[in-house]
């Protein structure tokens, strides 16, 4: 659901609802049990909570708690995700336990860059090592948008070869529809100088600012949500179509992230 907290501060920051205190209480037995079965206090490793669990807006039993390791390899983490979405399938939809490393974190390229606004307003520490504390408030900005969201091109390269490879149509409709939204929210968030993540709220707005694109925006968000399409013929049209209207909105309003030399 929506953080009616998202948004910009006087000072020009981003804010977000993200914090401890609004973590409802029936989820707090799924966090000790990650910090446990993660063996995040006998190791190096960080444990964040971010989603709807982070804001206090979860749905028991339909939404997701989604954890941030910093640290923890791959394998232990997918142990977890699979253990504690089994133990407390009741209560959430599953845990998903994403892996970072420190050095995500570090450097001025787009990525770091939009790993640090994450982890800084997206993220309650739960256990292990704070990077989040010895992060600044960052501005609601371009940089920002970029950091989060100027991979999209990247992204839609990747999703043209897998839909040639056979990919799962349904799958990958849900998965580009909502990363493709998450993009159209940076550049709403450009255009009206405001701060939003919301793809609901960024379509519709986009649908006024860019008519020709409302009735893809509105086939996009339902495929985001429940309606994903098994028709690999529409996948294929929305890429050539409007991702790539997406695409080219967002490098020329914000910037598309720099393959560093080497990658």
């Amino acid at each position: 659901m929506h953080d009616p907290y998202e948004g910009v501060t006087s000072n020009g920051t981003i804010q977000t609802g993200a914090r401890r205190d609004r973590v409802a209480g029936m989820f707090d037995p799924v966090l000790a049990a990650a910090i446990l079965e993660s063996c995040i206090a006998d190791c190096d490793s960080s444990l964040y909570l971010y989603g709807s669990v982070a804001t206090g807006m979860a749905q028991p039993g339909l939404s997701d708690v989604d954890l941030l390791t910093v640290g923890l390899p791959s394998a232990e983490a997918a142990d977890v995700t699979r253990a504690l979405s089994a133990r407390f399938s009741d209560l959430c939809r599953g845990v998903e336990v994403a892996v970072a490393q420190e050095s995500d974190f570090r450097g001025e390229s787009d990525e770091s860059y939009g790993s640090r606004v994450f982890l800084r307003h997206y993220c309650v520490h739960l256990a292990g090592p704070d990077m989040h504390s010895s992060l600044p408030d960052f501005p609601a900005d371009v940089r920002a948008a970029r950091g989060f969201n100027g991979d999209i091109a990247q992204h839609a390269q990747r999703w043209k070869t897998e839909l040639a490879d056979g990919s799962d149509a349904a799958r990958l409709s849900r998965r580009l529809a909502r990363k493709s939204l998450l993009a159209v929210a940076g550049l709403v968030s450009v255009h009206d100088e405001t701060w939003t993540t919301d793809r609901a709220t960024a379509a519709a707005r986009w649908a006024e600012i860019e008519p020709i694109l409302a009735d893809d925006l509105q086939t996009l968000l339902l495929w985001s949500g429940e309606c994903a399409t098994h028709d690999r013929g529409s996948v294929a049209a929305a890429l050539d179509g409007v991702i790539s209207r997406i695409i080219l909105d967002f490098e020329t309003l914000i910037g598309l992230w720099q393959v560093e030399p080497g990658c």
